[in-house]
């Protein structure tokens, strides 16, 4: 895999390597028709890039097939050169980018020395109960329930996200630190967000 060979696991030129090869791909539109090219001149400033073991196409295109506003991109495999310290056969999956909410992400199969964990987390901010249930329902699919808390999940391929009515920062953020403190107390209780035993709280002082 692409640390084996580097003593060093905080800093490694490989992975550097391919992470630029990845974004010159991505930054090139030398083969993109005008349209296309007009239509890629906003460039995302900051892409979020996750590293996985050998998941990262289906992990795309599963969460690609969650969310209605969002869509799988190109696809960059491994080559001959390098082998000897990525160790990938030639043709497998490096890099993947899709785009989920108008938010792009890069996804690389890097090997499995680095884990996703709770210090990074994608928070869906939902208006009603009906939307909570169904990012809850789809992206906990497969995933760790010991890792369900206070709108916490985390899905099959170990990513964090939390699954948030946006009715709870003005509860939250309410001046009056009774009821924001009671709806704090209540949230902690529930591994799912339930908008209506939030709403119960807030009203009862």
């Amino acid at each position: 895999m692409i640390f084996d060979a580097c003593h060093d696991y905080n800093f490694d030129p490989l992975a550097y390597f391919y992470t630029f090869q990845n974004m010159i791909f991505l930054m090139d539109k030398s083969n993109l028709t005008k349209p296309e090219k007009e239509k890629q001149d906003y460039m995302q400033k900051i892409n979020p890039f996750l590293w996985f073991d050998h998941q990262t196409e289906v992990a795309g295109k599963f969460y690609v097939s969650i969310f209605k506003n969002s869509k799988f991109g190109e696809v960059i495999r491994y080559g001959k050169e390098g082998y000897e310290i990525h160790k990938m056969k030639e043709g497998t999956v490096m890099t993947v980018d899709f785009e989920i909410e108008g938010q792009k992400f890069v996804a690389l199969n890097g090997g499995p020395m680095f884990k996703f964990n709770e210090a990074i987390s994608f928070q869906v901010n939902c208006e009603t109960q009906e939307e909570i249930d169904y990012y809850w329902d789809k992206l906990s699919e497969g995933g760790d329930e010991k890792a369900q808390q206070c709108g916490w999940l985390k899905d099959k391929y170990g990513v964090s996200w939390q699954n948030v009515p946006v009715v709870l920062a003005r509860m939250i953020q309410d001046k009056d630190i009774k009821k924001s403190q009671k709806v704090m107390n209540a949230m902690l209780q529930m591994h799912k967000i339930d908008i209506k035993t939030l709403s119960q709280a807030y009203e009862e002082t």
